[in-house]
């Protein structure tokens, strides 16, 4: 018995006629399929089929055996699925991380760069918290991720991009009339800066403060932007942000550049120094085609 008169039988039984099973569905006349039909009943033993003038009916015979017809021949095709999967290279993984909100920005930027191995590798997208990228670059569930350089992961580093600091506040706050905002007016507002996982960005304000010459306490500590755009709205403060906040900002909350030299925020592509992969090592070299693109905007 071969697979193929399992394949007739079944035709035959759905199109409920052998002529109609012969052209439409198997390509074959009318007599071939006959003799395969009846081929097929003697290796069985039994009548599967009752011909009358008004086509095919099944047996009682040929009910029990269509069942397990069409479960062999499922399961053939299944084989024959995994058999060519397996013959077939696998797909590379190729893991992108972002730190929250910057996917909107590089997202595009990356996979142009990726565009030779698109077709060989599968490419994940994820976001998270700076800290939590570098971890999982760390236990290698990630390739890279655009981030803040962490100083506490030993990670392998390459700045893409700079972010001024903004200054975000209510949309109705007395300073949305000036067009840049001096540190002074820090001064007795409530404050909103950085904290546990926004180590980075704490650093940063904090030396842009001293460096003024303010003493400005941290009323709100946040670990990430969306915490960061919640406070202000509900508390009615001001916070230190980098500048691509200003691509997720409700209508609550507004931003305004700092009066003269802002400070800036690395963005960084991390990655695991012992990550040999090579779709890895061809994304790092043509990072220059990452930050060209910013370098022409900023010019």
């Amino acid at each position: 018995m071969e697979l193929r008169h399992l394949r007739y039988f079944v035709a035959v039984v759905e199109e409920g006629s052998l002529t109609t099973a012969a052209a439409l569905r198997l390509h074959t006349s009318q007599p071939s399929l006959s003799r395969q039909i009846r081929d097929l009943e003697d290796e069985v033993g039994a009548q599967l089929l009752s011909r009358s003038v008004h086509g095919v009916e099944l047996t009682a015979a040929g009910k029990a055996f269509l069942d397990h017809a069409r479960l062999a021949l499922a399961q053939a095709d299944t084989a024959v699925e995994a058999a060519r999967r397996a013959a077939q290279p696998a797909r590379k993984t190729f893991a992108i991380g972002f730190q929250t909100g910057q996917e909107m920005s590089w997202l595009p930027q990356a996979m142009h760069v990726l565009r030779d191995e698109l077709k060989k590798i599968e490419v994940t997208i994820s976001s998270d918290y700076s800290p939590d990228l570098a971890e999982a670059l760390v236990r290698g569930r990630l390739d890279v991720a655009f981030m803040r350089a962490e100083p506490a992961f030993d990670l392998g580093y390459e700045v893409v991009d700079q972010e001024a600091l903004i200054v975000l506040m209510p949309s109705d706050h007395r300073l949305t009339s000036r067009e840049a905002i001096h540190p002074r007016e820090f001064v007795g507002e409530i404050f909103i800066g950085g904290l546990h996982k926004a180590t980075v960005l704490r650093a940063v304000t904090e030396d842009y403060l001293r460096r003024s010459g303010l003493d400005v306490k941290l009323n709100h500590g946040v670990d990430n932007l969306a915490m960061a755009i919640s406070l202000v709205a509900s508390t009615r403060g001001l916070a230190l942000m980098p500048a691509y906040a200003k691509n997720l900002l409700p209508q609550s909350v507004v931003s305004r550049p700092l009066e003269g030299e802002a400070p800036t925020i690395d963005l960084v592509v991390g990655y695991n120094k012992a990550n040999t992969s090579p779709v890895l090592k061809l994304f790092l070299s043509r990072l220059d085609e990452l930050r060209a693109p910013r370098s022409e905007k900023k010019d």
